[in-house]
């Protein structure tokens, strides 16, 4: 007779350090008080995104009825993404007027390349023509 699936009691996202998480927050405020046990869950995230050492991870946490949980990780934000690939530490103020950083087409599709599978995008065309708006919105140049 097959395993009966309990009934999911929330989802929960958060973005975490790859291999970095503890329970402390952002991680026990939000999976605490869904009963779940953090240790086991700190554990087993740190053990996927080791080779994401300090990146920003999104995460989808499936919280079950049975206090168990799955989790799916995501690709790291578009932003981080191009923050690394201009090797700046932060967007401009004023990102109509200011120009902090540039970024390569290549870069750019590199970074779709990555991503594809989190953006609501049809190809990787479209989807280059979101992260380069990111991309405009942090007052990053994309250069062609």
């Amino acid at each position: 007779m097959a395993k009966k699936q309990a009934k999911i009691k929330a989802q929960v996202k958060v973005q975490i350090p790859g291999g970095k998480a503890t329970p402390a927050p952002p991680v026990g405020t939000a999976l605490g008080p869904h009963g779940i046990n953090l240790g086991q869950f700190v554990m087993q995230f740190n053990e996927k995104t080791r080779d994401l050492n300090g990146m920003i991870v999104p995460v989808v946490v499936t919280v079950f009825e049975d206090r168990t949980f799955t989790f799916e990780l995501k690709s790291p934000p578009a932003s981080v993404l191009l923050k690394q690939a201009a090797g700046i530490a932060k967007g401009a103020v004023n990102a109509k007027t200011d120009r902090v950083g540039s970024v390569t087409a290549a870069q750019v599709l590199d970074i779709v390349k990555a991503k594809f599978a989190d953006l609501n995008s049809r190809d990787h065309e479209h989807a280059a023509l979101m992260i380069r708006g990111t991309a405009r919105s942090m007052g990053i140049e994309v250069l062609d």
